[in-house]
Order: structure tokens, then C-alpha cells, then sequence
């Protein structure tokens, strides 16, 4: 929601007044100076919509802000050219809501489409929340990348490397959803102080690393666009893509990296197909090379890297990995049951590159049992294992 900034304003005055913690409202106004503010400037409210409300006969003021919760301060600060005194029926004022339920809700076939449409929702109520695009798809999707938290400890959680396993990515959106509801609300999440961890933590989330892919398998082929002809001739000219797991080269992204790239080259396919792929050199997609570059320019603590399924967490990688790995995996144990696995006959994954090139903690989670993909009923259950592995990710 946005304000106008008036005589005597202060971003302390804003947190007092509409009940938000003052490092929410400074980090949604990270273009203004809070010690030279000016009057007339836009001014960033988290945790609130505005709405228009019509004035009905017998309305108060009053009246209307205990109707909605709010002080009679705060609607009078909002409609400050209204005389209270003098409303008449069919007069328009603005109502400032809060927001305190997640605004996603439809979290079946998932596609790019409707993560972007969430987005825009979560970025318009929570302008904490940072935006930007790493790179694109193969098909000039943006792959996008989002920041929640001002602190210096960076921590990353990535989902869909793997186009089948869509359902990764409303698992990451809803929690950020959740996470930027509690800090509005002042609420825990299982007993967590979420603000703390906010000033403490920067949090990278990149929720579709293979919008291409996610699209195919929810879509079908046309999804595929110029490469429609292409993906349906690697399918056998099925129309069912449920099976697919690659990029829409038919690159498997998870098979793309410089770590031990050569060994899972010589055993898997050594053309482009469906799934296990790992491309003709290491990095040659353009989704693989963005998630690379990321983590070049960053200086992640914690890697994760959602995948389905198993409910297992690889976690070693040659023996590289860190001490401090095997800390956090027994961690991400307790509060989500998943079993810790350290080594498997399986390299040239975005977590293996991680720990080779920086020695730092890198996890494959693997959500849900069944069959990839898996069906939405199992979604809140996935939701509620992985959410605890997902706050550890901040506090470990």
C-alpha cells in the first residue's frame, strides 16, 4: 500500500501507526533516505491493501474502523481531506486492510504463468521482497530470483531443475508467503521469531530454475512453442509429458555441471531425450549457467535444491563436503523426518558442483514418495515436512 509522506512524518510514525516492525518499513523504501524524508514522497506500507470503501447511510468513522480493526487514527491519516464530521452516503473513502491470510491458494499445475501472477500479489503487499531475473530459458522465460531478508548470512533454496517436479515451486512460493505474512503480523511461525531471522538472514529463493520445462509437462507441446515439433519427436510423438524432466532441449539441468561431469556423461544418454541427458559439455544451457552464476556472485552459506522424490537429503559430495554439513543435515533430519544419505553413484548436480567449488553445505532434497509427478493431494503434507527444513535453513 502507498501513503504520501506529510509534514512531521517519520518511517518510526508509520510503524507506530499501521503496527508493522520499523525494519519492514525501511527495507520496503530502500529508495528513500529515512533521515530525509520529504513531503509529497511515496512511501511503501507493507501488510496492507487499499480499498475502496462507499460510505452507507448511518456510517461513522468510527463505526467503520472497529467494523475493520484499524484505528480511527489510522483511517483518518489515510482519508485526510474527509470531514468526519460531514459524510454523505455514496461518498468514497479508502480503507486500509491488512492482510492476514496467504494470498496463495492455487497451487495445482503450477505453471510459469501463475508463479509470476503470485509474484506480482506477494511484491505489491510485501515490498521487502527483492525481485530480479538471474538470466532466461531457453525460451526467454526470466528465471526469476527472489530476496527476503536484510541480514549478512545469504542462504539459497531452489525448485523444478527437474520439469516433472513442479511441485517444488508452490512449496517455496508458499513459504514465502507465509514468511512475509508472519513478519507483518507479528507472528511466529512453530515458535520462530521470524523478524530475527529476517535481520539476520538474506534469503535467495529462485522457485523455477526450468520454466520450460514445468510449462511442457502442465501444458502439453505447445507449450514448447518453435520446439514443439522438437520435444514431440524426443517424446515418440506422445502427447503426454508427464514424464519429462529435462530442459526444452532436452538437457537434463541437473546433469549440467563440472563435477564429475565426464562420469554421468559416459552413462547416460548421449543425445537429447526426455530425461538424463547431461548436454553435449558441461553448462551449455542457458538455466544451468544462470543458477552457476548465481552462486559465483554470491556467498551462500546454505544450498538447497528441491527436488521429488524420496524424502531423503544427499548431502556429501567426494568428500568435499564441510563438517558443518553433517550438523545441519541431522537438523534438517529432526524437524522433517527425511533420511540423511551422504554419498550416491550420482554426480553432476547443482548441490556436488556447490560443495566442490566452495566447500560449503549443499543439499538434494528429495520431497514426496510416489510417482514424479506427484499428485497435488500430497501437497500439504510436503508442504509441512519441508517447512521445517526450510526455517533451519535460517537458523542453522
Amino acid at each position: 500500500m502507498i501513503i504520501q509522506i506529510k509534514q512531521g512524518d517519520s518511517f518510526w510514525y508509520y510503524s507506530q501507526l499501521f503496527g508493522i516492525p520499523l525494519p519492514l518499513i525501511i527495507a520496503s523504501n530502500r529508495q528513500l533516505n529515512p533521515n530525509q524524508l520529504m513531503i509529497g514522497q511515496e512511501v511503501n506500507i507493507p501488510g496492507y491493501q487499499s480499498l475502496s470503501y462507499t460510505i452507507k447511510a448511518n456510517d461513522t468513522l468510527w463505526a467503520i474502523a472497529q467494523a475493520n480493526q484499524i484505528s480511527l487514527d489510522l483511517l483518518l491519516r489515510m482519508n485526510s481531506s474527509v470531514q468526519p464530521t460531514q459524510l454523505q452516503v455514496g461518498q468514497t473513502i479508502i480503507l486500509p486492510q491488512r492482510v492476514t491470510n496467504p494470498v496463495i491458494s492455487d497451487v495445482n499445475n503450477y505453471t510459469y504463468e501463475k508463479m509470476i501472477a503470485d509474484l506480482q500479489l506477494l511484491i505489491d503487499i510485501y515490498p521487502f521482497i527483492q525481485q530480479q531475473s538471474i538470466g532466461n530459458s531457453v525460451l526467454e522465460k526470466n528465471i526469476i530470483e527472489l530476496q527476503i531478508g536484510t541480514g549478512q548470512r545469504q542462504k539459497h533454496i531452489n525448485g523444478a531443475f527437474h520439469a516433472q517436479e513442479w511441485i517444488t515451486t508452490p512449496v517455496i512460493m508458499l513459504f514465502l508467503n507465509e514468511y512475509a505474512l508472519a513478519l507483518t503480523n507479528n507472528l511466529p511461525i512453530r515458535n520462530l521469531d521470524m523478524l530475527t531471522y529476517f535481520e539476520n538472514n538474506t534469503l535467495s529463493l529462485v522457485p523455477m530454475v526450468n520454466p520450460d520445462g514445468v510449462n511442457l509437462v502442465i501444458n502439453g507441446a505447445e507449450a514448447a512453442g518453435p520446439q514443439e515439433d522438437f520435444v514431440l519427436s524426443l517424446n515418440n510423438g506422445s502427447s503426454d509429458f508427464t514424464g519429462w524432466k529435462a530442459n526444452i532441449n532436452g538437457v537434463d539441468l541437473n546433469n549440467q555441471y563440472p563435477a564429475l561431469w565426464e562420469t554421468e556423461a559416459a552413462r547416460k544418454p548421449d543425445s537429447p531425450a526426455p530425461r538424463d541427458f547431461p548436454g553435449y559439455q558441461p553448462l551449455s544451457e542457458p538455466e544451468a549457467i544462470a543458477m552457476a552464476d548465481l552462486a559465483n556472485a554470491r556467498s551462500f552459506e546454505i544450498v538447497n535444491a528441491f527436488h521429488t522424490q524420496g524424502e531423503v537429503i544427499y548431502w556429501g559430495y567426494q568428500g568435499m563436503e564441510p563438517p558443518a554439513s553433517e550438523t545441519i543435515v541431522q537438523e534438517f533430519n529432526r524437524v522433517s523426518g527425511y533420511e540423511p544419505i551422504q554419498y550416491v553413484d550420482s554426480f553432476a548436480g547443482y548441490k556436488d558442483w556447490f560443495i566442490q567449488e566452495f566447500r560449503r553445505p549443499g543439499y538434494t532434497v528429495e520431497l514426496g514418495t510416489g510417482v514424479n509427478p506427484l499428485p497435488i493431494n500430497q501437497f500439504d503434507e510436503i508442504y509441512q515436512e519441508t517447512l521445517g527444513i526450510m526455517l533451519a535453513t535460517l537458523y542453522m
